[in-house]
């Protein structure tokens, strides 16, 4: 059984990194937005990974270093805290400028608000390239009619 400590270790799976892992997790998101950040969520169907967090605060939300990573700080420890509760996906936390003025107890509240909402949405289907199964549709266009009619 794995001990508290490694159920909340962050590791480097568990981060969207790179510049193609931000245009992924973008691409095809969902966006919810609060007064603080805006949380972009795209769920994904293996749950190996499970759930990935990236963070964007830029130095349009505060000039000093030291808050944008006040910021990012507080983000990860509540992800952290929440990512085994999470559905598989990549989250990404970009902050509004209304962040640099917010307590960190504002920060957290903020972010579990919008990690409980994404946790809601429903999967999104996968977008193929295959045609919709000819079976499961009807091939004429008056058998939905001729059920409608029946008394």
């Amino acid at each position: 059984m794995p001990s508290l400590a490694d159920t909340r270790k962050f590791s480097k799976s568990a981060r969207v990194r790179t510049r193609a892992d931000y245009s992924c997790a973008f691409d095809g998101a969902r966006r919810l937005h609060g007064p603080l950040l805006q949380l972009a969520v795209k769920r994904e169907t293996a749950a190996e990974i499970g759930a990935r967090l990236g963070l964007a605060v830029s130095r349009k939300v505060d000039g000093n270093a030291v808050g944008r990573n006040r910021i990012k700080r507080v983000w990860r420890e509540t992800f952290r805290d929440q990512r085994m509760h999470l559905p598989a996906g990549t989250y990404v936390a970009v902050a509004k400028p209304a962040a640099a003025q917010a307590d960190n107890p504002a920060l957290r509240a903020a972010l579990l608000e919008l990690l409980a909402r994404a946790a809601r949405l429903p999967v999104q289907p996968a977008i193929g390239t295959m045609p919709r199964d000819a079976s499961s549709t009807s091939s004429s266009p008056d058998a939905g009619t001729a059920a409608s009619h029946s008394d």
